[in-house]
């Protein structure tokens, strides 16, 4: 009688229903302990690189743990009465839990930016980026990998029971799925989301949504994130009420007299070091742009990344939109409006096609063309991505064809040169030391990635200048628009942020605008001030990406399309709206973080109607007439 309850595969017929109960207690008991263990190695890989001691929060807030283990019990038990296996259960369940928190473990650990129930849409780029990083097997891993093959050893040997194929195996998927709809509310309840994670005496840095998301575990934030994969609308929103402020506008057209080229460039983890006095550079790497500055209208744009996302600051410049859409169709953008106007609208990428489904989704938006590595750069650089002496001699290039051709004409591209992670082995750029200075205590590793972005903001200004020189001279009129997307990566969990001594601290006003802020430069040519009959020089205002354009055309003197004059109130109010972290710039003052103010009663009506307005144009395309 001691070992029926280990070995059997099926209960005796001759046993009593004790014996019986017995020995399925037994076998399910150990499936929901292999369950449980499962979700407590998720606990343990939930905290990424960040200190342990955020894991202890967990079980202070049990609801934290409960949502986070109770979905893999559901699965187990479902898997379970499903394969009649517990071997099999235990192994698909860890596989998928499992396999989710390592790559939320390596995002964390890469990129400081935990994984979204959105981000199963692009597994493919993904895995095509993955093979840049290094991505090192630590401890945490490989203690998770000795818990699944115990695990799975125990099962095998402790838990040999095959549900038969009537009331025992449907009372397993029953139990799953009872279990699995009973926590669904939870999971997708905001309120208790919000409360769930309210010691946040644990973590370092209340507006950090990756810091948030990590003070939630991994599965149940995770499960959490699958309502933002499906877009809802804006609290209060009614599409009757949308649509009636915005039929008081219609697109104004643009003085056939003053259309001049405009021309947008996003620069790949592009920022201006200088304004944090570190580190120390051993040449003025930024004297080019500095110089643009000094020409031209320049500002802080306060983006909604760091170290990565690149398309919400440029889908954001081209659609005037906080809240991007999935793009799956034809959607409302600046770029439909240039070609409104009869401008011809196209761009370049040197790098390839499936990043970020650009080749898809700039179509959405209106490019009649898009070059990319696959179809152009290709040719000079043997099938690789091109660095920017190709990217701006290309440019150049197109830009003279079409100024010659006498149509205006509308562009916006992305570098790539500057993409991280940087080599910290060799240098890429030079010496070592030659852009920025040695110091004491610092690795020859952190030096080489010093070196190696510093290093190529050096070639991008060098190239950016010999492009600029020829558009200064030119007869043909152009606006220029150059930004930077994002803070570069600096190393993992941001290490060399921090020993540079500059403030990320998001709840202080410094270290938030750190952490966001890249620059932006509008600059026009002689010729083209002489068409528009302005200026275009002088400090402009911090914008969120989504105010940019809206400001250029501020600059030029257009009206602009009826969602630009719909929403231009908000822009002049409340210049910036960070998504992450949920805080404005109203009048200049920056709202939340330690003795900030909230929105005006004014400026809440702005922003809602704001959002209510976007929500209505990404669903309601109005450009069908453009050929």
């Amino acid at each position: 009688m001691k070992n029926i309850f280990l070995f059997q595969r099926e209960p005796d017929p001759g046993w009593s229903k004790r014996q019986r109960l017995g020995y399925w207690c037994w076998q399910f008991g150990l499936v929901l302990l292999s369950g449980l263990g499962i979700g407590l190695v998720s606990l343990m890989l939930a905290t990424g690189p960040y200190s342990p001691t955020v894991a202890q929060g967990y079980f202070e807030r049990p609801v934290i743990a409960l949502l986070n283990i109770l979905p893999v019990l559901a699965l187990i038990l479902l898997l379970y009465g499903l394969t009649r296996r517990s071997g099999a259960a235990f192994l698909v369940t860890a596989g998928v839990v499992l396999g989710l928190s390592v790559g939320n473990y390596f995002k964390l650990a890469l990129r400081d930016d935990p994984l979204m129930f959105a981000d199963l849409m692009l597994l493919k780029e993904a895995g095509n980026m993955a093979g840049r990083y290094h991505l090192s097997v630590g401890k945490k891993l490989i203690l998770a990998g000795v818990c699944v093959a115990a695990g799975y050893a125990v099962l095998r040997l402790c838990c040999r029971g095959r549900p038969g194929r009537g009331r025992e195996r449907w009372s397993a998927v029953l139990a799953g799925a009872l279990l699995l709809g009973g926590c669904i509310p939870a999971l997708m309840s905001d309120k208790v989301y919000n409360g769930a994670a309210a010691y946040y005496v644990r973590i370092e840095d209340l507006w950090s949504s990756t810091e948030q998301y990590i003070a939630h575990g991994f599965l149940y934030p995770f499960l959490h994130s699958a309502k933002g994969a499906v877009e809802t609308p804006p609290e209060g929103y009614k599409a009757g009420e949308a649509a009636k402020v915005l039929d008081q506008y219609t697109d104004a057209e643009i003085p056939q007299d003053q259309k001049v080229n405009v021309m947008g460039i996003m620069l790949e983890a592009y920022n201006d070091f200088t304004k944090f006095g570190s580190p120390e550079l051993a040449q003025d790497v930024y004297a080019v742009w500095h110089q643009l500055e000094r020409e031209g209208y320049s500002g802080d744009l306060v983006t909604n990344i760091f170290g990565g996302g690149t398309v919400e600051t440029e889908r954001g410049f081209l659609t005037g939109y906080t809240e991007l859409p999935n793009f799956r169709g034809r959607t409302n953008s600046y770029a439909w409006y240039f070609r409104s106007q009869g401008y011809t609208v196209e761009g370049m990428h040197p790098s390839y096609e499936w990043f970020y489904n650009r080749v898809n989704v700039n179509e959405y938006l209106g490019f009649q063309d898009y070059k990319f590595v696959e179809d152009y750069f290709g040719q000079f650089t043997n099938g690789g991505v091109a660095l920017d002496d190709v990217f701006f001699r290309e440019l150049l290039k197109d830009y003279q064809e079409k100024t010659a051709a006498g149509e205006p004409f509308f562009s916006f591209s992305v570098t790539y040169q500057g993409h991280g992670p940087y080599t910290d082995y060799t240098c890429w750029w030079g010496e070592k030391g030659d852009f920025v200075k040695e110091a004491p205590g610092r690795s020859e590793a952190d030096q080489y990635i010093l070196d190696n972005y510093f290093g190529s903001i050096a070639n991008t200004n060098q190239q950016l200048k010999a492009f600029t020189d020829f558009l200064r001279e030119d007869d043909a009129p152009v606006v220029l628009i150059l930004f930077g997307d994002h803070d570069p990566w600096l190393g993992d969990g941001n290490r060399l942020y921090h020993d540079l001594g500059i403030d990320l601290d998001l709840d202080g006003e410094t270290g938030f605008y750190n952490y966001y802020a890249t620059r932006y430069i509008i600059w026009a040519n002689d010729a083209a001030k002489e068409v528009l009959g302005r200026d275009l020089t002088g400090e402009g205002p911090a914008l969120s990406p989504n105010f940019l354009m809206t400001e250029l055309f501020d600059l030029c003197g257009w009206e602009g399309p009826a969602y630009m004059q719909a929403t231009r109130a908000v822009k002049e109010q409340v210049p910036v709206i960070n998504v992450p972290t949920g805080r404005y710039l109203e009048d200049g003052v920056l709202t939340g973080g330690e003795g900030g103010r909230e929105l005006s009663p004014a400026g809440e009506a702005l922003v809602r109607e704001y959002q209510c307005l976007q929500y209505y144009s990404r669903k309601n395309f109005r450009y069908s007439y453009v050929e």
